[in-house]
């Protein structure tokens, strides 16, 4: 009951980070994999599937806000879908200890973004030109989809600092990384129907209780300075993806 009790905690949080930065869904992986008991390959399986709600409300969130610019973000999407099913096939070959890997990788490099707080170019590379700014787009959608399906970290981790970098609207890019988030975990998810496992048992209850934290979170991305909030996360990612670096979890 306890262990209960701090999944569900940390669900909570997580879809509050969500919400608000962006880059806190990455930490509910290591949350099942410790509290929980799954496997990394379920813990990751059922992660994804989760991170399919959070990213409706989240996309609902911005939406009602005017905040999500369709024109980058359809590129992104339609970039995303076939890559996350590829990366779901490749997670049930790759294993744990791989996957390990690059989980603490991507953890870590997320903590250094948040951190760093990169402004990106100033102005969005391909000005001017919208077929190239589609294509560069397209492109990142499917790095992103590739990494959500292979490693099960939904979307934003990765979407939302490659934007940025590419000097594109911080607001924009997260509310962009809401809409990804459905496309890569809706397909990843359809990938690990058939090659992984799903802990629906465990993922209901989770995913409830992180749609709740993403609306307040969405809420906090628009009426106040999230810097704080980034630094927190930052520093809290790159603790956990040391720690997996330093004793990754069990197959």
């Amino acid at each position: 009951m306890p262990e209960l009790l701090w999944l569900f905690a940390a669900a909570l949080g997580v879809g509050f980070l969500i919400g608000a930065s962006s880059i806190g869904g990455i930490l509910l992986i290591p949350a099942l994999s410790a509290i929980a008991g799954l496997t990394l390959h379920q813990a990751m399986a059922t992660a994804l599937f989760t991170f399919i709600f959070t990213g409706i409300a989240g996309s609902i969130a911005f939406q009602r806000r005017r905040t999500i610019d369709w024109e980058l973000t359809i590129p992104l999407c339609l970039g995303a879908a076939p890559f996350a099913f590829a990366g779901a096939w490749l997670n049930s070959r790759a294993p744990a200890s791989v996957l390990a890997l690059l989980l603490a990788v991507i953890i870590i490099f997320a903590g250094v973004y948040a951190l760093a707080n990169s402004r990106g170019l100033g102005n969005p590379v391909f000005s001017g030109q919208p077929r190239a700014r589609r294509a560069l787009l397209a492109g990142f959608g499917a790095l992103v989809g590739l990494g959500a399906g292979l490693t099960g970290v939904g979307g934003p981790v990765l979407s939302v600092p490659l934007m940025v970098v590419a000097g594109f609207p911080v607001l924009a890019c997260i509310g962009a990384g809401q809409v990804i988030q459905i496309v890569a975990a809706g397909m990843g998810t359809i990938g690990f129907l058939q090659f992984g496992t799903i802990n629906f048992a465990i993922g209901v209850p989770v995913l409830i209780l992180q749609v709740g934290g993403v609306l307040a979170g969405v809420h906090l991305a628009h009426t106040m300075n999230p810097l704080p909030l980034r630094r927190f996360v930052a520093l809290l990612c790159i603790t956990v993806g040391v720690f997996l670096l330093a004793r990754p979890p069990a197959a």
